[in-house]
C-alpha cells in the first residue's frame, strides 16, 4: 500500500481564533503581539502585506499601526489552545492515525482510507473546519512528510488551489514544477540555518535538493540531510508519530510585566513557574530528580548579569511544595537587592517514571511519604480540574504580581472563563 500523507495547516492561526469572535476584522489588518505586548508573534495577510515582519517589535511599528488601523490584540494562549483541540478532535474523527505537530498543525495517514479524489476531500476537510470551527486551513497531500509539507506551503499561498494541492496522485513533472517555485530556506528541516550552507553548494530551491546525491547530502546535513533528499525524492523516510514522546526537560520561564527587585515579587514568580512545571510533570506521570532556576537582569540596559542555580535531589519528585521550598531557597542565596531582576525561570530534568519509583540502598525513600505526596498532589489536581484553576494554590504563589506580564490587549477567554463572556441585556 502506497503511504499518503496530508498535513492539515491552519492559516495565520492566532489571528484567526481571534477573528471567530470578531467577524467584524475580516479584511482587516491584525497582529498578534507576544508576552507584555512586545514583539508580533502573528499577522494577517494585510498585516503582510503592510510589510509588517514576524517577530516585528511594536514600539518600532507603532506609527505604521497607527497610520493603518492594524489592530493589535495581546496573544491569549487559554484561546487558542482550546480552539486547535477542537481541531484534533475533528480530525481525529476522520482518522485516528494523526500526529499533533504543533498547535496548529497536524499530519495525517491517509493510507488506509478510500478517497478516490483527493483534492475533493481536501476540500470538503476545509470546508468542514471552517464551518464548525471558524478556522481557514491549507492541505498539502503528499507520499512523504517534506512533501506535503511543500505543498501546505505552496496552497496556503496560491489562492488558485483552493487551499488544497495534492501531490500523491500526480506525476513526477507537476511535483518537481512545485519544488522548483519552492526557495531552499523554505524547506521543511532546512530553514535559516542551513541555507547559506546549501545555497554555498549552488542548491537554491527544493528540485534542486531533490537532485542531490544522497550521499552528499548526508555530508553536509548528516542523516537528516539524506532523509529530506529522499523525501523530496517521495522516499517516505520518516513516518507518523502516534506514541507520545516522553519529555526530556520541562522549562517555565517569563520577562516580568516590569522590572523588580522586590524579594516577595521573585519568590512569587519562582513559586507559580514551579507549580506550572510540576503540574506539567505530574501529568507525563514522571518524577524529577533535578530542578533549575535563573534570574537576569534586561539585556537593553547596561550591567546585563544573569543568575543560575540546579538543584539535586535525593529522592525523586513532583510535589509542587517541595519543589517551590527548595527553589525559593535557592533564589535567596542569588538575591541582590541592588538589581532590578527582569526575567526568571525554572526548568526540571533528569526525570524518572513515576511507576518505576522504587526504595533505595540507603533508605532515604520513604514509601510512605511517597505515596501521601502523591494522593496530595493527585487531591489538589482532582479539585482544582473540577472548580476550576487555582482554586487550590500556595500561598507563596500570591506573595506579588508585578512579575506577571502585561496584556492589556488581550481579548476575553471566550472559552475558559466565565466572568469575561459578553452580556447582552433584553430591553422591555
Amino acid at each position: 500500500m502506497n503511504t499518503v500523507f496530508a498535513l492539515i495547516d491552519c492559516n495565520n492561526f492566532f489571528v484567526s481564533c481571534e477573528r471567530i469572535f470578531r467577524p467584524d476584522l475580516e479584511g482587516q489588518p491584525v497582529v498578534v503581539l507576544s508576552s507584555n505586548d512586545g514583539c508580533a508573534v502573528a499577522r494577517s495577510n494585510e498585516a503582510k502585506a503592510l510589510g509588517i515582519p514576524m517577530g516585528a517589535p511594536a514600539f518600532k511599528y507603532r506609527q505604521l499601526f497607527k497610520d493603518h488601523g492594524v489592530v493589535q490584540f495581546s496573544a491569549n494562549f487559554e484561546l487558542y489552545g482550546d480552539i486547535s483541540k477542537r481541531i484534533i478532535q475533528l480530525l481525529s474523527a476522520i482518522t485516528p492515525r494523526i500526529e499533533v505537530y504543533s498547535v496548529d498543525e497536524s499530519f495525517l495517514d491517509l493510507s488506509a482510507l478510500l478517497i478516490q479524489n483527493y483534492e475533493a476531500w481536501g476540500r470538503w476537510v476545509v470546508e468542514r473546519i471552517s464551518r464548525e470551527i471558524g478556522i481557514p486551513v491549507s492541505i498539502g497531500i503528499a507520499p512523504t512528510k517534506t512533501l506535503a509539507k511543500l505543498a501546505s506551503d505552496r496552497a496556503k499561498k496560491d489562492p488558485r488551489l483552493a487551499g488544497v494541492l495534492n501531490l500523491a496522485s500526480r506525476d513526477k513533472e507537476f511535483v518537481y514544477s512545485y519544488a522548483e517555485a519552492t526557495a531552499i530556506e523554505d524547506v521543511w528541516g532546512v530553514g535559516r540555518r542551513l541555507a547559506p550552507r546549501l545555497r554555498g553548494e549552488g542548491i537554491a530551491t527544493a528540485a534542486q535538493l531533490a537532485d542531490m546525491r544522497p550521499q552528499h547530502a548526508r555530508q553536509l546535513m548528516g542523516i537528516r540531510g539524506e532523509q529530506l533528499v529522499r523525501e523530496l525524492a517521495g522516499e517516505g523516510c520518516f513516518g507518523l508519530e502516534l506514541e507520545h514522546k516522553l519529555q526530556k526537560s520541562i522549562a517555565r520561564t517569563r520577562t516580568f510585566g516590569e522590572d523588580t527587585n522586590d524579594p516577595a515579587v521573585l519568590q512569587a514568580a519562582i513559586a507559580n513557574f514551579a507549580v506550572q512545571a510540576a503540574f506539567r510533570l505530574r501529568r507525563e506521570g514522571l518524577l524529577t530528580r533535578r530542578a533549575s532556576l535563573f534570574i537576569t537582569t534586561s539585556r537593553h540596559k547596561p550591567g546585563y548579569k544573569q543568575w543560575h542555580r540546579e538543584l539535586r535531589f535525593d529522592v525523586p519528585t513532583a510535589d509542587s511544595g517541595l519543589l517551590i521550598s527548595k527553589l525559593v531557597e535557592a533564589l535567596q542565596g542569588l538575591y541582590e537587592p541592588q538589581q532590578l531582576y527582569h526575567r526568571a525561570g525554572v526548568w526540571l530534568h533528569d526525570f524518572y517514571p513515576e511507576v518505576a519509583v522504587q526504595t533505595d540502598l540507603f533508605g532515604q525513600l520513604s514509601p510512605a511519604a511517597h505515596d501521601l505526596s502523591r494522593l496530595r498532589m493527585q487531591t489538589i489536581d482532582n479539585i482544582n480540574h473540577r472548580y476550576g484553576k487555582r482554586r487550590i494554590h500556595y500561598a507563596a504563589e500570591d506573595l506579588g504580581n508585578k512579575w506577571e506580564p502585561k496584556h492589556r490587549l488581550r481579548s476575553p477567554r471566550y472559552v475558559s472563563a466565565w466572568q469575561e463572556l459578553p452580556i447582552a441585556l433584553i430591553g422591555q
